[in-house]
């Protein structure tokens, strides 16, 4: 992994330059940095405030009893389409997003498809959007470490669906978008995340 990127779990970049040594510090206040945050949307609008994740990993669900984590169930906005009403019913138990040493992973714990695209999932120099379906009950690497340092040495590249974001994850739940699929962008999705990874810089 080359040094210098700067990615939380990077082995070779240190979370910090030294831990204290005073007594009075609580070790807790190493422990507060967060990761990430996520953003949940409705097509266009960004519903709620940004939840921002300090565990090593978080479910994200709709409905998940005695569930401790991003209840989207509990985000209220005015006037939902039938679409996003009959897509948030189907979040159900949702994803399982985890910090790892070699990136960030999701579980699809929903009985619905996730949809994925991040930057170290689409080929490098190709300006076809990659879009990953993942099954009920499967995962994948949603973000590479190790690929997204090697990413950030090439050519920015021109999203026609917006602002491009090297550090960012997008999963929408049970509607895939993209070259395959009637939606052709992730706005057009009912219900999705964006998962804004934080890299220390």
């Amino acid at each position: 992994i080359p040094h210098g990127c700067g990615f939380p779990g990077d082995p070779s970049t240190p979370d910090s330059p030294s831990l204290p040594t005073d007594a009075s510090t609580s070790p807790d206040a190493v422990k507060r940095s967060h990761w990430c945050n996520v953003a949940y949307w409705e097509h266009r609008t960004r519903v709620g405030r940004l939840y921002t994740v300090y565990e090593q990993s978080v479910s994200i669900f709709y409905d998940l009893p005695q569930g401790n984590g991003f209840c989207l169930g509990q985000l209220n906005l005015d006037n939902r389409s039938e679409t996003v009403r009959r897509t948030r019913s189907k979040i159900g138990y949702g994803i399982l997003l985890s910090k790892e040493p070699d990136g960030v992973w999701a579980y699809n714990r929903s009985e619905h498809p996730i949809f994925v695209n991040s930057p170290t999932l689409d080929i490098p120099n190709c300006r076809t959007l990659i879009v990953r379906k993942v099954m009920p009950g499967y995962s994948i690497k949603v973000f590479d470490y190790e690929k997204s340092c090697l990413l950030q040495h090439t050519a920015e590249l021109d999203y026609a669906d917006g602002p491009y974001d090297p550090n960012s994850v997008r999963i929408s739940f049970a509607k895939g978008w993209g070259p395959c699929y009637s939606r052709q962008f992730i706005t057009s999705c009912p219900c999705w995340l964006e998962i804004l990874l934080s890299n220390n810089r």
